[in-house]
């Protein structure tokens, strides 16, 4: 056992007595010391909590387990963080009074998931803070006073100059600065182009994919016709008289896979013989684990390809950041259409996201979560191949997800049965164009990087838990494995399944 004394009243007010004891190491014994004086009432809601490093050197601890400490406990809701403000207890973190600790008829509260295994989202608690404030404090201190009045549309130079050089370098686009408009992200590029009017109906879309797009280019009076996929992604042959098509040619989603080489000549061919536009989705361009980097389609023909990326994925949705490439036809359109008052993206955000690219940072980061993200990946595989080795894995060659695909006639119940269980995933059927008449497949599609490092073998456990076994019945009375992949669980699994042109995708 561990008590500690932190003397900081400068900082919060009076000392903070934390007793670190208990099994799971130095980080999770903090964690549960912070959550007993937010219940006790010793740190009230709204009550500024130590800096990391202060809070350390106090404990005697690494640096890191506070700051890990910090961050998931800000997940869970207890903490929040904000810029400026420091780590504060949440205002909803309130005690847990003497009276209430027995209640006799306690109302029902909602509880979110045990176990978020939703596509679409990093790891939160890896988000690079350290490396980021460094390039907040250098934009800040850099940035010239015409910052902080009215900007300009197309975004600050500075951010474009730098995504110029990284998406020539990283992605093999072709563009310029002046032909770069930053906007909030992918949704808000979709606006821009369908609801201000630059673009029009009807699009094609791939057969599988976002239903909120869609949704989105419906409300905007864009039509979408459905394009069926096969093993070398959408099949863009059967493009007809629609006026652009959207297509996630670094890795489809959610099936997975690389469009082919072939097909993404046939796309732009189709754009100039139609005077049609290809929208490119750089979905997941950054993270790809099992083949050699895929260009972007922009490549082939920047007059003919309006290629939209975003740092959703590879820094954090939170930041609203993102861009498109446009042809040099569309810049005045959108430009417009965004208006001289929109509401753009902070403006620091983007000197921030500019220094945090040309100092190398970004790639430091992109590098790190490959690594991570394949590790998780590979455990991912290797509970699967070990527990139920009947369901097949595709698509996770690249990404952030894999599909599971599953006995006909199971997807619903399986998704039930997660659910009850308390983990959150998401059916195929829910990425469905309800327009497609390609035979539809039962599977799961399971996000592996939201989970914290911690708590990833628990939410391995349940996932296996929930799916059917090869009679159809469900898996229970699994135990923990934490060893890693070895090269025979790996291969049973993966051989069919990762390599280039072996993503088998055939309802």
């Amino acid at each position: 056992m561990t008590e500690s004394w932190v003397n900081s009243a400068e900082r919060i007010g009076a000392d903070l007595h934390l007793e670190l004891s208990g099994p799971g190491g130095r980080r999770a014994a903090l964690i549960r010391a912070l959550r007993d004086a937010v219940r006790g009432g010793r740190l009230a809601p709204g009550t500024r909590l130590p800096p990391y490093r202060s809070l350390a050197a106090d404990l005697g601890v690494a640096r890191n387990t506070v700051a890990d400490a910090y961050a998931e406990l800000v997940a869970e809701g207890w903490l929040t963080a904000r810029q400026g403000s420091g780590t504060r207890v949440a205002d909803r973190a309130e005690p847990l009074r003497h009276a209430e600790r027995v209640p006799i008829k306690a109302p029902p509260r909602a509880r979110g998931p045990r176990h978020d295994l939703r596509q679409g989202a990093p790891d939160a608690s890896a988000f690079p803070r350290a490396a980021w404030l460094a390039s907040y404090r250098r934009a800040l201190q850099q940035a010239p006073n015409e910052v902080f009045g009215p900007g300009d549309p197309a975004g600050r130079r500075e951010l474009r100059e730098a995504l110029t050089e990284y998406l020539a370098r990283a992605r093999g686009v072709r563009t310029e600065p002046g032909r770069i408009v930053v906007c909030s992200g992918f949704a808000h590029a979709l606006r821009l182009l369908f609801g201000g009017g630059v673009l029009r109906g009807p699009v094609a879309v791939e057969a599988y994919g976002l239903a909120f797009h869609r949704e989105l280019l419906q409300t905007a009076g864009a039509r979408t016709v459905p394009l069926p996929l096969d093993d070398d992604g959408a099949r863009v042959d059967l493009l007809a008289r629609e006026r652009a098509v959207l297509l996630t040619p670094a890795h489809q989603f959610p099936t997975g896979g690389p469009l082919h080489a072939e097909r993404r000549a046939a796309a732009v061919d189709w754009a100039r013989a139609r005077g049609g536009v290809v929208l490119e989705d750089d979905y997941d361009g950054e993270f790809r684990y099992d083949r050699k980097p895929v260009g972007a389609v922009q490549g082939l023909d920047p007059e003919r390809v309006i290629h939209i990326g975003s740092v959703s994925k590879s820094l954090s949705p939170a930041l609203r950041l993102g861009w498109m490439v446009l042809p040099e036809r569309y810049v005045g359109a959108v430009l417009e259409a965004k208006g001289e008052r929109e509401g753009w993206a902070s403006v620091l955000d983007q000197l921030s996201l500019a220094d945090f690219i040309v100092s190398g940072s970004y790639d430091r980061h992109v590098r790190r979560m490959r690594q991570r993200y394949r590790s998780r990946r590979d455990r991912l595989v290797a509970a699967l191949a070990e527990h139920v080795p009947h369901i097949e894995v595709t698509g996770v060659a690249a990404g952030l997800h894999a599909v599971l695909r599953l006995p006909p006639g199971t997807e619903r119940s399986a998704v039930k049965a997660a659910t009850w269980q308390g983990v959150a995933l998401d059916g195929l059927a829910e990425f469905r164009h309800p327009e497609t008449d390609m035979p539809a497949a039962d599977g799961l599609v399971v996000g592996y990087a939201t989970p914290s490092e911690h708590a990833y073998g628990a939410a391995l456990d349940a996932l296996c838990g929930v799916l059917p076994s090869a009679d159809r019945t469900p898996v229970a009375g699994l135990s923990r494995s934490r060893n890693p992949v070895t090269e025979s669980t790996y291969d049973r699994n993966m051989t069919h399944a990762c390599h280039v042109g072996q993503q088998k995708w055939d309802p």
